[in-house]
C-alpha cells in the first residue's frame, strides 16, 4: 500500500483538490509509520523466538500485534489531525525542481517529530534487540564449546 499511494500521489496532486492532497499525505505518513512498526514488531518477535525461548506463550498474540502495528501509526495519525489538519498538503519536493507537487507533511517540526524522532526510536529499539539477540548467539556457541570440551576429556 505504501508503494501505491507513493506512486500515485505526484499524479492525484495534479488535480489540485486539497481534501484529496490532505488524504494522500496522511495515507502516505501511515502507511510509511506503519512499515516501521511492523519492522520493529518482527524485531520483538525475533527476540521472543532466540532469547525468550521457552515460556513465552502470549494470549492472543497475533490480535496484539495487529493492533500494535496498524494502531500506533493510526494514534500518531490522528493526532497530527487533530491538531491542525493543514500539516498536511501540497508542496514542491524541491527548490531546483518547483514543479514537482507532492502531497505530504508541510511543518518541518511536525515532521521532525512523527516521522525522524518515530523512525529513530524504532531504530534504537531494532539496535537493542540486534545486540541482545547476537550476545544470546554468542553464549550458546561458548556454552556449546565448553560442553564439546567437557565430553572430549
Amino acid at each position: 500500500m505504501l508503494n501505491m499511494v507513493f506512486l500515485t500521489n505526484s499524479w492525484l496532486t495534479s488535480f489540485n483538490q486539497p481534501g484529496l492532497c490532505i488524504t494522500m499525505a496522511m495515507l502516505l505518513h501511515y502507511f510509511l509509520l506503519a512499515a516501521f512498526t511492523w519492522m520493529c514488531l518482527e524485531s520483538v518477535h525475533f527476540y521472543l523466538a532466540l532469547v525468550k525461548v521457552f515460556n513465552v506463550y502470549v494470549p492472543k498474540y497475533i490480535l496484539k500485534c495487529c493492533i500494535a502495528g496498524w494502531g500506533i501509526p493510526a494514534i500518531v495519525i490522528t493526532l497530527v489531525l487533530i491538531i491542525n489538519k493543514d500539516f498536511y498538503g501540497n508542496g514542491s519536493l524541491s527548490e531546483s525542481h518547483p514543479y514537482s507537487n507532492f502531497c505530504w507533511i508541510q511543518d518541518d517540526t511536525v515532521f521532525y517529530i512523527s516521522v525522524v524522532a518515530y523512525f529513530f526510536l524504532i531504530f534504537l529499539m531494532n539496535t537493542a534487540m540486534f545486540i541482545t539477540v547476537l550476545l544470546q548467539i554468542h553464549s550458546v556457541k561458548t556454552m556449546t564449546q565448553k560442553t564439546c570440551r567437557f565430553w572430549k576429556r
